[in-house]
């Protein structure tokens, strides 16, 4: 399956049907994924059947027999409707892989499903009265568990299934000193100063960048002398492992900026609601220090576009990210936002409006000149032996990341190693590159490779 193919709706394991979710598009297609997932589904005790199949793993929320209409959600917590011939065959819980052109039921271990705590607030007939973060909602209840209001709980959504925790209310942030210590776990400091001259090739991404960012943490003064507006948020967009985050770091040990990094999986807690508290938390530090980045890694999961459909935590955390980058504009320039995708039109258009994500510096997949730059300077602290052929690499890794390069030293490090030598030789260098190329194949086989 080509990443970012529109999806149509499915009916019976085959495309067919009518659109349910609508927008002011004609439909809106279902949300991109990983662009595939290793299936292996067990039949009889004694055998195995491994299939590799290319889609978009879904939990089955819901089906309602009479419309034929059947709820899923994705991974990030999007969710889709679509039309079933059979409502008969599939049922809430199901977990099903949604290709290209077909969808198949898979083992419901595919599934890990994260629980969710919750403080119970009331006890009612089928259903609980529950608080999560500054909300109170209602969650179907079976009643298996003897639940008072006050009791701390995990709750699994799917298979609602209840574990206490605690018999008092227990939050995630009661347990926290300060604000400050809540920030500083997500502050990222350097043992050593860094340079331009740590990170290979792009020259001109790295020369655009070192302008933007510097030149607003640098020069505040001189811009609001001028009348300027300042720089508040950055887009490093490209696929993975070409070094938007490398060179984010660079900037911030050159300009003595505090440095932040908030990625998508550690920001949305399982105590649901309070993802957004620690947003605030992160923005209040950055404003008291003279220089600061605030990094978010893979943005798209943070903040990625809102629908009718899309899950309500994940709507409450892009609106607290737009309420904050809003709150910027009134700071004093010293706080840049900078954000890393590889999925660009996956991230809500609200915050690529002016006065947020102004600006976007697009990372390539390295040429022959870069990926020859890279390997010289990723090896810089190896001890070689001889000349090594990095030309020849160069040349023969067309479509590799500079982290792909990089894993060429450490797989020569290992060969050598294994010889019992103390340096990297030519042959060692050349054995690391084929290894590392087979590795990458094999990672494209099992989908575990994303180029999307």
């Amino acid at each position: 399956m080509r990443c970012g193919a529109s999806r149509p709706t499915f009916v019976g394991g085959r495309m067919k049907g009518r659109v349910i979710r609508q927008s002011s598009s004609s439909y809106v297609p279902f949300p991109k994924q990983r662009c595939a997932a290793y299936v292996v589904v067990q039949t009889e005790p004694d055998q195995e059947i491994s299939e590799y199949a290319s889609g978009n793993l879904a939990v089955v929320l819901a089906v309602k027999q009479r419309g034929s209409e059947v709820t899923v959600r994705f991974r990030n917590g999007s969710e889709a409707r679509f039309i079933h011939d059979d409502p008969s065959n599939i049922r809430r819980g199901d977990v099903i892989l949604v290709g290209n052109n077909n969808w198949v039921k898979v083992p419901k271990s595919a599934w890990q499903e994260q629980p969710i705590v919750y403080v119970v607030r009331k006890v009612l007939d089928g259903r609980l009265l529950v608080e999560v973060g500054s909300l109170t909602k209602t969650v179907p209840y079976s009643g298996d568990e003897d639940l008072l209001p006050g009791y701390t709980i995990e709750y699994f959504e799917i298979s609602e299934k209840v574990t206490v925790l605690h018999e008092t209310p227990i939050r995630a942030l009661d347990y926290r000193d300060s604000q400050q210590d809540l920030a500083s776990q997500f502050e990222v400091t350097f043992d050593k100063p860094l340079g331009l001259d740590d990170f290979g090739g792009y020259h001109r991404v790295v020369q655009r960048a070192n302008e933007i960012l510097r030149l607003q943490l640098d020069q505040q003064e001189s811009i609001k002398a001028i009348g300027a507006k300042p720089i508040r948020g950055v887009i490093f967009s490209g696929p993975p492992g070409t070094g938007k985050t490398m060179l984010a770091q660079i900037i911030a040990s050159l300009s003595q900026a505090k440095f932040f990094v908030v990625s998508g999986p550690q920001i949305v807690s399982k105590w649901v609601g309070e993802s957004e508290e620690v947003l605030r938390s992160i923005f209040e530090s950055a404003r008291k220090v003279p220089k600061a980045i605030i990094f978010f890694d893979e943005i798209d999961s943070v903040a990625s576009r809102r629908s009718e459909d899309t899950h309500e935590a994940s709507n409450r955390l892009v609106a607290q990210l737009l309420t904050l980058m809003d709150g910027a504009s009134k700071d004093q320039g010293n706080v840049v936002v900078v954000a890393a995708t590889n999925r660009i039109t996956e991230i809500d258009p609200a915050l690529m409006r002016p006065g947020r994500f102004d600006w976007e510096i697009a990372f390539d997949l390295p040429h022959a000149e870069d990926r020859f730059e890279i390997l010289t300077k990723s090896g810089a602290t190896m001890t070689t032996f001889g000349d090594l052929p990095y030309e020849y690499v160069a040349e023969q890794t067309n479509g590799w990341s500079g982290a792909e390069l990089g894993a060429i030293w450490t797989e020569a490090m290992i060969c050598a190693l294994r010889g019992g030598a103390e340096a990297v030789s030519g042959d060692d260098f050349i054995e690391g590159f084929e290894r590392a190329a087979d590795n990458r194949v094999l990672k494209m086989k099992e989908g575990k490779l994303n180029a999307c």
